[in-house]
């Protein structure tokens, strides 16, 4: 046993006994496929103690490089959408863009998938290819198909898949389309966040069969959610727990902040619903379900922090802080956002704050819905 082969068990083992890995099957794909094959071309780590976060590259040479390479963590592997680890000496201060998603994380995720013998996958956001080559381990190279949105990202896939010997069908390609001329798909299993699940994906998938995608929202809360596909065209689920969180699928990204409207503006107010509640990862995810177009910023400002949340194509704003003993809002713009994050807040607490497990979500002529038990 060489060591790689060794590193591939003690993961695998790892997993299992932290639940993250239940089924013989799959433990077998991680035994079988070479993580590190798939980061050759280096990853990027954070720099310590630097603000804003810098990353600096990781290349095979590096001391410990193998062992990180099956260490059960997201190894950044692209960043602001072009720039490799073999691209930069120092350190960059940009956001990453691709990424090689914990073993763990992606293990769970085939396990929610439901797969068996014979089934036929379409796989959203190849990255690496990691996740690509377990599918083809577990079910045959002939079954899966996955569509990547970069094309150098989708290039480094399918060398790094050949390396280690499956030739799946890869797409270059919009994910958020899917993949008609291979349809209808048994099973549908998304590597990116995603705002919406797209009708197509649904069309694409066979009656009975299963959709696995990340929810999430311009607040960053976010959760995975497991679908079934109905003969009428609509698919219904519910949200699986444990707060997961994928980078957002590039066409639903929110748009550059710009230029801040005037915050000094608008009108004032006292509220019950204080900003400590963005940092609940349940009640965030909530205000998003209530403002899906608004992202958030905190500003130093006169003495204070001021949480904004701000809808950049409507103009409207919210800045809340707190004033002595309690919380005041700011608002402005052609509607009132807090309004209704204090609104869809309310419902919940009234419900007793279930759990996002608890939420249900079902999609129907493109239009979305998540909601919790009454």
């Amino acid at each position: 046993m060489n060591d790689d082969q060794a590193l591939r068990r003690k993961m695998a083992d790892a997993l299992e006994a932290a639940g993250k890995l239940q089924s013989p099957a799959w433990r077998r794909a991680v035994e079988a496929v070479p993580r590190h094959e798939f980061l050759r071309g280096g990853f990027f780590e954070t720099v310590p103690g630097v603000s804003p976060t810098s990353w600096a590259p990781v290349m095979p040479d590096a001391p410990g490089w193998l062992e990180r390479c099956y260490a059960d963590e997201s190894l950044v592997t692209q960043i602001a959408g072009t720039i490799v680890p073999g691209d930069l000496e120092g350190r960059i201060s940009r956001a990453p863009t691709s990424s090689s998603t914990m073993p763990g994380l992606v293990v769970r995720m085939d396990e929610d998938l439901l797969v068996e013998d014979g089934m036929r996958v379409l796989e959203i956001g190849t990255g690496t290819g990691y996740s690509t080559a377990l599918l083809c381990e577990r079910l045959g190279e002939d079954l899966v198909t996955s569509v990547e949105v970069d094309a150098d990202v989708a290039m480094r896939a399918r060398n790094a898949l050949a390396a280690v010997g499956y030739h799946p069908e890869l797409v270059v390609g919009d994910g958020l389309a899917g993949h008609k001329d291979g349809a209808p798909y048994d099973r549908l299993i998304a590597t990116c966040g995603i705002t919406t699940i797209p009708q197509a994906w649904i069309e694409q998938v066979r009656p009975g069969g299963l959709i696995v995608a990340t929810v999430c929202g311009w607040l960053y809360s976010s959760e995975l959610a497991r679908l079934t596909v109905q003969r009428d065209g609509t698919a219904t689920g519910r949200l699986l727990g444990g707060q997961i969180s994928f980078m957002l699928a590039r066409p639903q990204s929110p748009p550059p902040l710009g230029m801040l409207p005037d915050l000094d503006a608008g009108e004032e107010r006292p509220t019950t619903v204080g900003a400590d509640l963005l940092g609940d990862w349940t009640a965030r995810f909530v205000m998003q379900l209530a403002t899906p177009r608004v992202q958030r910023l905190d500003l130093p400002r006169n003495g204070r922090t001021e949480h904004v949340l701000l809808d950049v194509d409507a103009g409207a704003w919210a800045a809340v802080y707190a004033d002595g003993a309690g919380w005041l809002v700011r608002q402005g713009g052609p509607y009132r956002v807090w309004d209704l994050v204090e609104e869809r807040i309310g419902l919940w607490q009234v419900a007793g704050q279930p759990d996002l497990s608890e939420f249900r979500i079902s999609v129907a002529d493109g239009q979305q819905t998540v909601f919790w038990p009454s």
